[in-house]
């Protein structure tokens, strides 16, 4: 018998955690669009920085977004592909916490479909000069140039592959803390402590 509080019940919990990252996924306002992301830095320390949610697959093992190769975040992945993603809605009063691998889609079939796919004006933030991070003289010295071969070769794919979901919901009668873990082709489920 499934109870009345769908909150109470994992596979539900699970369901919503879908179909709101779906729903992020589609919708430029939903709150869970920009998730903040978080790398381990070259030197060690962390590292977070907002991102655009582009995709999740319907398993839930896997979410992307898309980044510049040359932003700090792509040399971070490609150095320790450990990453986290924290989403937060404070209408719904949900926290969730993504973590897994990273991997980094460049030049191939995974990046071409996705810059297919993308409008011109995000296809033109690729090819900034210079690159993300770079010092600059003033606030404008940054050039967007025209669509170019180059802008491609600098696109990537993003794909995280899910490890474990922590669900945060901040309720007055009690926050209802639950985590999700794969092992192997099964996902595990435990209530925590809030």
């Amino acid at each position: 018998m499934q109870s009345a509080d769908p909150f109470a019940d994992p596979d539900a919990i699970f369901a919503d955690i879908q179909a709101r990252l779906a729903a992020a996924v589609a919708d430029r306002r939903h709150a869970w669009r920009t998730p903040t992301l978080a790398t381990i830095g070259r030197d060690g320390a962390p590292r977070a920085r907002t991102v655009v949610l582009r995709g999740v697959d319907a398993s839930g093992e896997r979410v992307r977004f898309h980044s510049d190769l040359r932003s700090a975040k792509c040399d971070e992945l490609a150095a320790d592909g450990r990453a986290a993603l924290h989403f937060y809605d404070a209408d719904a009063k949900l926290q969730l916490r993504l973590e897994g691998n990273a991997v980094l889609h460049c030049a191939d079939a995974t990046a071409e479909a996705a810059w297919q796919a993308a409008r011109l004006s995000a296809r033109r933030t690729y090819a900034i000069e210079p690159g993300p991070g770079t010092f600059l003289d003033g606030p404008d010295d940054a050039a967007f140039s025209a669509e170019s071969p180059a802008s491609f070769e600098r696109f990537v794919v993003v794909e995280m592959a899910i490890a474990s979901i922590e669900w945060l919901y901040l309720r007055a009668e009690g926050h209802r803390r639950l985590l999700f873990t794969q092992k192997g082709p099964a996902r595990e489920a435990r209530w925590r402590a809030p």
